[in-house]
């Protein structure tokens, strides 16, 4: 049976390296839930500590499948509890382990759920997500906000890290013109559209404006001679997006056109210097056989092959920098999905048996969360945001950099298959 896994080229970048530390992070982004980060943590602290003997075992496919990956869910754990402390969610329950809410009760309107009667009387929360926030009607607004935002700056972030990845494996393989005609065209694209989205998310942030960014990135397109109004987070904005939308007009055709007319030229200079060593190098008596080799030995270039090449290599990042950076809008979902679960559970299976204040009923209560905390919340939510986070690697970050057109090293043997 033949495998179509991709190889990598002899020395090319390893995204290893860096999904070492990226991967078990954008799980954890999903998966933040410092509750089931520890019990996610416990499980696997059991693997590492029986590893000798379990390693001698015969074990079923799924268990020597977890067995095997015990130190990349080990850091899948660790991450988890992180972010769990970020979201502030135990099993989506708040807590203040870091100091009190930094809002105080003004009246009886902020006992109903709401946030209304809030105010602000001591200094922000100092890490994370403020417990007042949990339970509030202003909790998934407030959530659904941070969270999207948050998936654009690190989806735009890792994309980067994956052109910058490109630039040393053309430094590396001397190849000059993939750096001026595609890892510069490529980082000036991504940056002036989803860069300064980001830089927007980082202003408003910091500022607390109001503005509207949906609108701003819109009619950046649409009306980019408009007059932002209230949309207006800097001064010279309107500038700076007419600036940014010209760069990545011309980032364009500065990516298809000049590389396959470059690698023309190449092309023809290498044959030519090849051809005019053989002649040198070469008798009277061997002229014909070389001739020969001349006309076979040379691959032809092609060049309208390459340019259609370059040209679905242009359009599939040009739409590829739009679909990856929605597609990094999974992290907000899968994170939404996860805690809203987890809510689920916790109040309608064991705060709703707990108000029967019946003892078999808070039993089976107790057993049903346990069992849907354990099948639903660690098994198939774990699953779900491992694959995830495998496809967000895999697609939207290697396609930047990672080649994979190598072959695998089969060692000399006088072994031969009859």
């Amino acid at each position: 049976m033949t495998c179509n896994c991709r190889v990598a080229k002899y020395q090319e970048a390893n995204p290893g390296v860096y999904t070492i530390v990226t991967f078990p992070f954008l799980f954890a982004v999903m998966f933040g839930d410092w509750g089931h980060g520890i019990c996610l943590l416990l499980a696997t602290l059991v693997f590492i500590i029986r590893e000798k003997k379990l390693s001698g075992q015969k074990l079923g496919d799924i268990t020597e499948m977890t067995f095997g990956g015990r130190y990349v869910i080990l850091m899948m754990a660790l991450f988890s509890i992180y972010t769990g402390l970020v979201y502030n969610e135990f099993f989506s329950v708040p807590f203040e382990l870091f100091g009190p809410s930094a809002y105080a009760c003004r009246d009886l309107s902020c006992r109903d759920a709401t946030t209304a009667g809030l105010i602000k009387v001591r200094e922000a929360y100092p890490f994370g997500v403020d417990p007042v926030w949990h339970g509030s009607r202003s909790e998934l607004p407030f959530l659904n906000s941070l969270k999207m935002k948050m998936s654009i700056l690190l989806g735009v972030a890792q994309m980067d890290l994956g052109i910058i990845l490109s630039y040393f494996n053309a430094k590396f393989f001397k190849n000059g013109v993939n750096i001026w005609f595609q890892f510069i065209p490529q980082l000036i694209f991504l940056n002036s559209l989803f860069g300064y989205l980001s830089l927007l998310i980082i202003v408003k942030w910091c500022t607390g404006s109001k503005a509207d960014l949906y609108h701003v990135m819109i009619y950046m397109f649409l009306s980019p001679t408009d007059e932002l109004g209230e949309n207006q987070l800097f001064p010279g904005q309107k500038t700076t997006q007419l600036v940014l939308l010209l760069l990545a007009l011309v980032s364009v055709p500065w990516m298809l056109i000049p590389k396959p007319f470059l690698l023309k030229k190449q092309h023809e200079e290498r044959h030519q210097s090849e051809s005019y060593a053989l002649l040198q190098t070469t008798d009277d008596d061997s002229l014909q056989p070389e001739a020969n080799h001349d006309s076979h030995g040379h691959e032809e270039f092609e060049f309208s092959e390459v340019f259609v090449h370059q040209l679905i290599h242009t359009i599939e990042f040009v739409l590829g920098a739009v679909s990856n950076t929605a597609s990094y809008l999974r992290l907000w979902a899968l994170s939404l999905a996860h805690s809203e679960l987890s809510s689920v559970f916790y109040e309608k299976v064991l705060m709703l048996a707990w108000g029967f204040n019946n003892v078999i009923i808070l039993i089976v209560g107790i057993i049903v969360f346990i069992f849907a905390t354990v099948g639903v919340l660690l098994v198939m939510e774990t699953l779900s945001a491992f694959l995830h986070a495998l496809r967000l690697h895999w697609v939207e970050f290697q396609n930047k950099f990672y080649e994979g057109d190598g072959y695998k090293f089969y060692p000399f043997s006088f072994a031969f298959v009859r």
